[in-house]
């Protein structure tokens, strides 16, 4: 790990868990409103594929360090997001349609585990830096069948865990998962920065205009606290969804 600021690598875990627990958090509501509230599905597909996969990715893209800075294009940054979002939320919705159904399960783990590595995937295309990126075929393949993988255990948890130390157990393993992924695709990038090394700052004109540091931070906050309004603004009207419940049964 010593290409990488470990400090970032830490951190780009913590969203992962955070933003995975939230998401099993919500979740847990899509059964007791029998899909009446897609509001539900939605900020679980956020929390998940917004904090807890696409930020989680940002932050450790910003924890890589190379030879020289890189900035990011933002059409494909955005779209990365929206792509992480759209695939998590497809792939709830599958599932929670029938729960119990193994070939449910495993059709929505393979939608949003090749959704995910397609995100990662578009979010290294957007740096934006002198010289050519590669790949390792093999390792590439090993990065998608762990984002398949960890997809079915994801989906399969947010409909089956019951307690919150249930959810906070799973979203430790979730947050190595989805870590696992992210730093297996970064594994088989390849650099060939050529004669740009030889370049000057000013003549290469594609430095950020933000710290790496300051921008893993940025979106660390706005992660964090997207899903904390999230978990915080449900708290009550999750609690009053259990309560009607168990008075159902």
């Amino acid at each position: 790990m010593e290409n990488y600021n470990l400090a970032l690598v830490a951190l780009s875990y913590a969203l992962s868990v955070f933003g995975s627990y939230t998401a099993l958090t919500l979740a847990s509501a899509i059964p007791l409103t029998d899909r009446k509230s897609p509001g539900w599905l939605i900020g679980a597909a956020f929390a998940l594929g917004g904090t807890g996969i696409w930020a989680m990715h940002f932050v450790g893209m910003l924890a890589f360090k190379t030879p020289l800075d890189f900035g990011y294009d933002l059409t494909l940054t955005l779209a990365s997001l929206a792509i992480a979002v759209v695939v998590v939320g497809i792939g709830l919705l599958v599932v929670s349609r029938n729960p119990s159904s193994v070939v449910a399960l495993v059709l929505a783990g393979v939608i949003t585990g090749l959704g995910v590595a397609t995100m990662h995937y578009t979010g290294m295309a957007a740096m934006v830096m002198p010289g050519s990126m590669s790949h390792d075929a093999a390792i590439v393949v090993a990065s998608v069948f762990i984002a398949v993988s960890a997809s079915i255990v994801a989906l399969w948890l947010a409909f089956n865990v019951t307690t919150t130390m249930m959810r906070v157990f799973s979203a430790l393993i979730m947050g190595v998962a989805v870590c696992g992924m992210h730093y297996t695709g970064m594994y088989a990038m390849n650099f060939d920065f050529g004669l740009a090394q030889q370049l000057s700052l000013a003549d290469l004109q594609y430095q950020s205009s933000v710290d790496a540091g300051v921008l893993a931070m940025l979106i660390a906050v706005v992660g964090f606290g997207g899903s904390m309004a999230l978990f915080l603004g449900t708290r009550e009207s999750l609690k009053q969804l259990r309560q009607d419940a168990q008075w159902t049964n």
